[in-house]
């Protein structure tokens, strides 16, 4: 084998381990736990490859690591908080009805959660809608329909509501005589689409508990659609977040979606501090761990090699500008 060939093979094992060993060895820093003043722990995540795969590529954090907002079929929105305890998010959702907007409805969008994902809309929310088609929809007294009508009692849009005759945070009544109200929960989002169709706008209200301990009078209404989300806790998670057992990050392989403990030393399928840490180390396919030092000792060698390459080539004999396998570079 001539010298050049073997530089030519040496260029290319050289970028094979390269690529194989861009991932940083402190994958845990790459998840970041916090949007803004949101804490984010598991099993959310806004980072790829970290928390639990069910909720991947569902939070996203943008503004400068301010703004976090849940991806959905029918939008982006913005969350307002979320609860580890009682696993849920808050959202807000701009274009429905507020008490800014009295009268003046403007068009808004149905909300909607895909189905096969792992959050639910939760049953502690209650929908207003705001001037129904009487010949479309069923706006009446409740309690006193229900009692004529038991069997379209969930089909009826309650008129005798105490949200609508106590609309949160608007201090007092905001809408006049030619505004309706009524008080209904779909229990699909084809239904809330229909409503919409035969309603000018709507709203969502659920109720948060002040802590009083006064059971359900220790809750209190407020705008925003509440999302339940289920938590899933596995032993493997669990080992990884123990503090004495090293305190990694529980998160996952974004190839095969397996779990993996991400450390400061690396990624390990078992937990931080394993004895055997070098037999379960794995590297995984987690996103964004190529660093820019990585990324420009890549580029440095590989210029390096080409300079290297061309003084060669410069020196390589020529007979009579024909190529032969001795002088050829490639």
């Amino acid at each position: 084998m001539s010298p050049l060939q073997s530089y030519s093979m040496f260029f290319s094992i050289l970028i094979i381990i390269l690529l194989q060993s861009s991932p940083t060895s402190s994958q845990s820093h790459l998840c970041r736990s916090s949007c803004g003043n949101i804490p984010i722990n598991y099993p959310l995540a806004i980072d790829d490859g970290c928390g639990s795969p069910y909720y991947r590529h569902m939070l996203i954090c943008s503004d400068n690591n301010t703004k976090l907002q849940l991806r959905t079929p029918s939008g982006k929105y913005p969350v307002k908080s979320i609860s580890y305890s009682d696993p849920h998010l808050l959202l807000s959702d701009p274009y429905m009805w507020s008490c800014q907007d009295r009268d003046n409805f403007r068009p808004t969008r149905s909300f909607s959660i895909d189905s096969s994902t792992h959050f639910t809309v939760s049953l502690q929310n209650d929908y207003l809608f705001f001037n129904c088609d009487p010949e479309k929809v069923i706006v009446e007294p409740k309690p006193l329909y229900c009692e004529r009508f038991p069997d379209r009692c969930d089909s009826s849009c309650d008129s005798s509501s105490y949200l609508c005759r106590h609309l949160p945070e608007c201090g007092g009544s905001v809408l006049g005589s030619r505004v309706s109200c009524c008080s209904y929960y779909p229990k699909a989002t084809q239904s809330l689409r229909l409503m919409l169709q035969n309603c000018a706008t709507y709203t969502s209200v659920y109720w948060r508990s002040n802590g009083a301990g006064n059971g359900p009078y220790d809750q209190v209404a407020e705008y925003g659609i509440r999302v339940d989300f289920e938590f899933p806790v596995t032993m493997k998670c669990l080992l990884c977040q123990e503090t004495t057992k090293g305190g990694g990050v529980c998160g996952f392989d974004t190839k095969t979606h397996e779990f993996l403990c991400l450390c400061k030393q690396g990624n390990v399928t078992t937990y931080c501090k394993d004895p055997n840490f070098e037999k379960h180390k794995r590297i995984g396919a987690v996103a964004g761990t190529v660093t820019a030092v990585s990324s420009a000792g890549a580029i440095g060698v590989v210029g390096g090699i080409f300079w290297y390459l061309r003084k060669v080539r410069a020196k390589a004999p020529v007979t009579c500008g024909v190529e032969s396998n001795e002088n050829r570079i490639f």
